[in-house]
């Protein structure tokens, strides 16, 4: 049969992340690749003990569910918020199949082929792809490490008039970035005087390294106000284990209302049982205390590969120590691609991703992506060794 794809798929590229997790399955390859957490740290006893809650509640518990979601863990999560200074009904919230979803289904809601979308510059490569889909055209700003540049924000939203700014302001995936106050506020100034919507993207704000810091979200400094031009999305997945695929979806009722309308028609709503497993999980374990935890182990994780690029004393090589998250951005010796470099490395037996794919346009090819919250020392060590022979060979063949 001669199939007849539609044109979603023509602007479609391949996810680098997805290719090279199918190489490292099952396989002896060291990965620093994919955003994984640490297995060892997953509370399997805490969430053990939660779904024994929930099934024992009765065969109801297997029953359909509400598209919004199961709504006692949209009350808790109401909660939570609330200590983040974002105050939410649970009519306000929709739990998603992840964040990955509540970017995908607002896209849908809310941009037509050819709106303009702005992005960090480099910014999560799914988030790409799913703009890409929907036909949009996106354009980076310009990028430090305290975020945006707000003048050429305003530049390109003058120029641009985008109908949606995408960012990740609290340990960006892939930069690590933590936001200046002041770039948070910039950005909700010139939007909100615009009539830009801002989707902020916080899957990682969790996982900071010094608990005294204050990282308020966009969405906390005034964005969810009626008629708000703030969406938030954040996800269990990186805090208590990416399996459940659970996220949730913040903003004004009216916006979550048209969500919650393509959500219906996209699976009716996500998994229950995992939303009631986690609801449980949320009354009767410390998730502030598993979190904590985690920070802990990821710092000394950080701080173990970042040791370690400093003794690979290559010229040029260049990152800075993230200050939460899960990943090193590394810019590498002018002239090298890693693209090239990864397809040694993989020979050798360790996979990265190649900073490349992170750009919305005009890549730098010279750029990685290094994930340090997976490997325990004693394979991080030899995965930087084997990245070490592979930049040896890849040398040598330039």
């Amino acid at each position: 049969m001669k199939y007849r794809f539609s044109k979603s798929l023509e602007g479609f590229s391949s996810s680098a992340v997805r290719e090279i997790l199918k190489l490292t399955q099952g396989s002896s390859i060291i990965s620093f690749a994919g955003g994984l957490p640490a297995e060892e740290f997953f509370p399997l006893d805490a969430v053990s003990d939660a779904f024994k809650r929930v099934v024992g509640g009765g065969k109801s518990a297997l029953q359909y569910g509400l598209t919004e979601g199961y709504k006692p863990l949209r009350e808790s999560l109401c909660k939570r918020m609330a200590a983040k200074n974002m105050h939410v009904t649970p009519d306000e919230m929709l739990l998603t199949t992840g964040s990955q979803q509540a970017i995908d289904l607002l896209t849908r809601v809310y941009i037509d082929e050819g709106d303009i979308i702005l992005v960090e510059r480099p910014t999560y490569l799914a988030a790409i792809q799913v703009f890409q889909a929907k036909g949009a055209k996106i354009y980076s700003v310009d990028s430090d490490n305290d975020g945006m540049i707000l003048e050429d924000l305003a530049a390109k939203v003058a120029e641009h008039n985008p109908k949606l700014v995408y960012v990740i302001p609290t340990f960006s995936n892939p930069a690590g970035r933590a936001w200046s106050l002041e770039r948070r506020q910039g950005l909700l100034n010139i939007c909100r005087e615009a009539d830009v919507l801002i989707l902020e993207d916080d899957p990682y704000g969790e996982i900071q390294f010094d608990e005294n810091e204050t990282y308020p979200s966009i969405f906390s400094l005034g964005g969810k106000a009626e008629g708000g031009n703030v969406v938030y999305t954040s996800t269990f997945s990186k805090t208590v284990a990416p399996a459940f695929r659970t996220g949730w979806v913040m903003g004004d009722e009216t916006l979550i209302r048209q969500i919650a309308r393509f959500k219906q028609s996209a699976d009716l709503h996500s998994s229950t049982i995992d939303q009631q497993t986690l609801y449980h999980l949320l009354e009767h374990f410390d998730l502030d205390a598993h979190i904590s935890l985690i920070r802990e182990q990821y710092l000394d994780r950080m701080k173990f590969m970042s040791g370690l690029l400093k003794e690979l004393n290559w010229p040029g090589l260049k990152w800075e120590e993230p200050k939460g998250g899960m990943f090193i951005w590394v810019e590498l010796p002018p002239g090298i691609r890693a693209e090239d470099l990864l397809k040694i490395a993989v020979k050798e037996g360790v996979a990265f991703v190649p900073g490349s794919t992170f750009y919305a346009e005009n890549p730098q090819y010279n750029t990685m992506r290094l994930n340090y919250t997976h490997t325990d020392r004693e394979n991080t060590i030899l995965g930087m060794q084997k990245l070490a022979k592979a930049m040896e060979s890849y040398l040598q063949s330039v």
